[in-house]
């Protein structure tokens, strides 16, 4: 713990973000090597994966919230030699991941389905959606544990562990997604389900790995992780400081069901190259995921012992980082949309619609970037009401009020695109404001 003190910040945040880009980045191309193998079976299939995907995110904002929830608290507790605090926080987290695990395989089992059915009238995508939907949801102990262990190795300083484990379960996913889809030698041809197999043995994979490395590696949890127990105030303290995550990426699933909605008025084929963009988004915004994670234990401890200058030139350093690689993302997504479709089998309709949405919706990346950091860093300093108001806009109002507006003033699906680059743009400079603010507030 004592090098997030010592080190150079350069040093000291490279040491912990940079695994943990690796590892988001393994796992943001298994995504999108997914959609591709999913393409390959039909237009159907893809647009049924899009439609799984917001929902698929509500668990992955309730594991990565509480898991960055638990980072911080555990952190701070340690910086300030509280250990009996810091245990309880850990199983406390152990016992929260068994009840969320618990409560979507109630979900899997009895709302997949009619999930679905408001969704589209069409019978083939709503059946290979329930049944995609139903294997993820009832299997996510995988996603929601793996989450957790690995955040343990992050906080602990052992953030190439925590790479170790998700490129595991990455790799996992990347073998066994042709072979379960298509079905080679042994293996059935299972089409869309053998996708959703290979995701969950994935997680699980992955979540055993992170099990066994703490309990090698990390001593400082080891006698805890595996031990649940609730204990009221560290629940508190853990949703104080994950809640606005989750609550992000709840509202971004939310956004992304409202979205497709929309867009299912125009085409199915809109709703496909929607899901997409939606992947393609979540792999160019992977290193800011990873510096995320490496920032909020620097962050937290270097705050909880009062080196407030460290605080400061961590947050200049996360957000100069950032912006110059997204813009960089930015451009090479402009050069070359058409290539990009071809990878997921684009007919002509979805080259068409696709060319539009990535050229307009690329522009957003450097803004949205930003704003991720600022937010991240307003969290984990317990100004997490800042990051509350930025994530609701993001995630939520301005985007789905953009589409909306949008479609309703152009009646173009050309043009709708446009409120992704309106939305981050808007909530950049609202970031900027908050953030001048925070700082005063804290005295850096």
């Amino acid at each position: 713990m004592t090098m997030m003190a010592e080190l150079p910040v350069h040093r000291v945040l490279l040491k912990m973000s940079l695994p943990m880009m690796i590892s988001f980045f393994i796992q943001a191309m298994y995504n999108i090597v997914d959609s591709m193998f999913v393409a390959r079976i039909s237009e159907n299939a893809l647009t049924a994966v899009s439609l799984a995907f917001p929902m698929q995110q509500i668990v992955t904002a309730i594991a990565v919230g509480t898991a960055t929830g638990v980072s911080a608290v555990w952190a701070r507790h340690m910086g300030q030699g509280q250990r009996d605090s810091a245990s309880r926080a850990i199983r406390t987290m152990t016992f929260m991941s068994l009840s969320f695990t618990l409560l979507f395989l109630v979900l899997g089992l009895f709302v997949s389905g009619p999930l679905y059915r408001i969704q589209t009238d069409v019978p083939e995508i709503a059946k290979m959606g329930a049944v995609y939907l139903m294997i993820n949801w009832c299997l996510s102990c995988g996603s929601i544990f793996g989450k957790y262990y690995e955040r343990l190795l992050v906080s602990a300083g052992m953030a190439s562990l925590s790479m170790a484990a998700m490129a595991s379960g990455a790799v996992f996913n990347l073998i066994f997604d042709p072979l379960l889809i298509f079905g080679f030698g042994p293996f059935p041809r299972m089409g869309i389900a053998g996708a959703a197999w290979a995701t969950v043995g994935g997680q699980i994979f992955a979540a055993m790995i992170a099990v066994l490395l703490n309990r090698k590696y990390n001593a400082a949890v080891r006698d805890d992780m595996l031990k649940p127990a609730f204990s009221p105030k560290e629940a508190a303290a853990i949703f104080r400081v994950g809640l606005p995550s989750i609550i992000t990426m709840g509202l971004s699933s939310m956004t992304s069901f409202m979205i497709n909605q929309i867009l299912l008025v125009y085409s199915t084929t809109a709703t496909a190259v929607y899901g997409i963009w939606m992947k393609l988004q979540n792999f160019c915004y992977m290193p800011s995921f990873g510096l995320n994670n490496g920032l909020v234990p620097v962050l937290s401890y270097n705050y909880g012992i009062g080196k407030k200058e460290r605080v400061r030139q961590t947050m200049k350093l996360s957000v100069c980082t950032i912006a110059l690689l997204m813009c960089c993302l930015a451009v090479l997504f402009e050069i070359i949309p058409g290539t990009i479709l071809t990878l997921f089998s684009a007919g002509d309709t979805m080259r068409t619609i696709g060319t539009a949405c990535l050229r307009a919706c690329v522009l957003s990346l450097p803004f949205g970037a930003v704003s991720m950091i600022l937010s991240t860093s307003m969290q984990a300093l317990d100004h997490a009401r800042y990051s509350f108001v930025i994530n609701i806009l993001r995630q939520c109002v301005l985007l789905i009020g953009g589409f909306a507006l949008l479609s309703v003033l152009t009646h173009s699906l050309q043009l709708i695109w446009l409120a992704v680059p309106f939305t981050e743009i808007t909530v950049f400079l609202l970031s900027t404001m908050l953030y001048s603010r925070f700082r005063r507030n804290l005295g850096i």
